[in-house]
């Protein structure tokens, strides 16, 4: 799948044609980050981050005690990827994600929710300890020391 940010300065590839899962993510952070109700994700396995002259990056501590792990374009501020050390995975930010099907995405931290969950969602009311990528869960939450944190 095709991603980039808002002004196109940064241009990537997803690592698969489909994301592992999506996730709506209605937690004080996602507001925040988002200056709106959710934010959006789409899980796929690490994969090399665009170059790092287009990348800034920050962290922050997560709820589950973990840092995560925040780029955004140098350009325009646009977030575009987040990565946790330790995990085979990415998060890439729904927004920037040409052609995602949103059906079947999944609503966390819904406790904290600003507007109503579509009826028939699955919904969690806190974090990831439910998390599932498939038969691939194992390798996914191992360290991959080739990848980019």
């Amino acid at each position: 799948m095709n991603a980039s940010c808002q002004c196109e300065a940064v241009k990537f590839k997803t690592p698969l044609a489909k994301p592992l899962a999506l996730y709506i993510c209605h937690c004080l952070s996602c507001q925040r980050q988002t200056s709106s109700a959710f934010g959006t994700s789409a899980i796929f396995p690490r994969f090399p981050l665009p170059s790092a002259e287009l990348l800034s990056c920050y962290t922050r501590p997560t709820a589950d005690g973990q840092t995560l792990y925040c780029y955004f374009c140098k350009r325009c501020g646009t977030r575009l990827i987040h990565t946790t050390p330790g995990k085979n995975i990415v998060s890439v930010k729904g927004g920037c994600i040409e052609g995602l099907d949103w059906k079947g995405a999944i609503h966390i931290w819904t406790k904290s929710a600003m507007v109503p969950i579509p009826e028939g969602s699955e919904t969690h009311s806190e974090g990831s300890q439910w998390t599932d990528y498939g038969s691939s869960q194992e390798t996914l939450d191992q360290p991959d020391s080739g990848m980019i944190e």
